[in-house]
């Protein structure tokens, strides 16, 4: 099988005949599911090669049709048994590697996050494997960023369950778990597809809260990525009154903790603009008061002018640097 799928991929009409034969027979005889299943009981030679062809007869397209695409998703059981292979370290690997070939398209991404199957993988990532943890994280990340219309729908639509289990990680006591999470929430919050999200997540007192304390973290790298959610909710020129209290009450001790926050190394990619942005916070904080009731912005409104761009005229709150953005920390 794997010999003819290789065949197709050199333009041969004859393998192509072939391989569409063996389509329609993969697809009767439900191939894909007994492979999945059974997978544990293949050597580990035999799964690598359980991957490859899973994955060649997942490409396999007909002119603009992906016909195995099209059966998986009238068998979503194949998605959910992918997903539960993380709880099976010997196949976990294999599982994720095919799992994130499916989520590449949009229509079997889409199954699996409106899934409460999906929600295991937050209880994946914190596993005492190393290599599980990792490779379950990378699966999330996927389905959290590759589809960014079905993303920004799905995080707007199912924001408190999402976070719920999302805090979990941030607050993980895994340093990588915690630095992983804390980096993609900021690539989340500045996605400006995301802006239902951004808008709800810096509305919440208890989310300023916890990256406060992150901010404190012993990892400099820790501290560096919660920054990078910090300066969203300092950027943020209608800050609701919960939000504004607690900055304005922390205001001098703020501005004197990040005057003396640096890279780990002076030296490192991307250090002028972190302390363009740091310095940039910094003035922001320091230039915070209690709005009169006459200017008091109405708690909840967000506008994104003051993130990754720069506002589009008008006057208004003090404008933030143009390219305000979630930069990978140093190591």
């Amino acid at each position: 099988m794997k010999n003819a799928l290789q065949g197709a991929n050199q333009s041969d009409s004859h393998a192509e005949v072939q391989v569409s034969q063996l389509g329609q027979e993969v697809y009767s005889s439900h191939l894909l599911l007994l492979l999945v299943q059974n997978l544990s009981k293949i050597d580990f030679e035999g799964r690598k090669d359980a991957v490859h062809i899973f994955n060649s007869i997942l490409h396999r397209q007909i002119g603009t049709r992906l016909p195995t695409v099209e059966y998986l998703y009238l068998k979503p059981q194949i998605l959910f048994l992918l997903l539960s292979g993380y709880e099976t370290p010997d196949v976990a690997l294999n599982c994720g590697a095919m799992l994130r070939e499916c989520i590449k398209h949009e229509d079997l991404a889409k199954l699996v996050l409106c899934s409460d199957e999906y929600y295991n993988l937050f209880k994946y990532v914190e596993s005492v494997s190393f290599d599980i943890a990792t490779d379950s994280f990378s699966t999330l990340k996927d389905l959290l960023t590759r589809h960014k219309r079905l993303v920004a729908e799905f995080l707007d639509l199912n924001y408190e369950r999402v976070i719920t289990h999302y805090q979990t990680l941030v607050t993980s006591e895994n340093y990588v778990t915690r630095r992983q999470s804390l980096k993609l929430l900021s690539d989340l919050l500045l996605d400006r597809a995301n802006y239902n999200f951004m808008s709800r997540y810096i509305s919440s007192s208890d989310n300023l809260k916890l990256i406060m304390n992150m901010l404190k973290d012993k990892s400099r790298n820790i501290r560096i990525e919660a920054f990078h959610v910090f300066k969203v909710f300092v950027a943020n020129p209608h800050k609701p009154k919960p939000i504004l209290d607690i900055l304005v009450r922390n205001r001098e001790k703020l501005a004197d903790f990040l005057s003396r926050f640096q890279l780990a190394n002076e030296n490192d990619a991307g250090v002028e603009q972190f302390n363009e942005e740091k310095n940039y916070v910094i003035r922001q904080i320091r230039e915070l008061k209690q709005p009169t009731a006459a200017t008091a912005s109405p708690a909840g409104v967000v506008s994104l002018s003051g993130v990754n761009s720069v506002a589009q005229g008008g006057g208004g709150p003090p404008l933030p640097p143009p390219n305000l953005s979630s930069k990978e920390s140093s190591e």
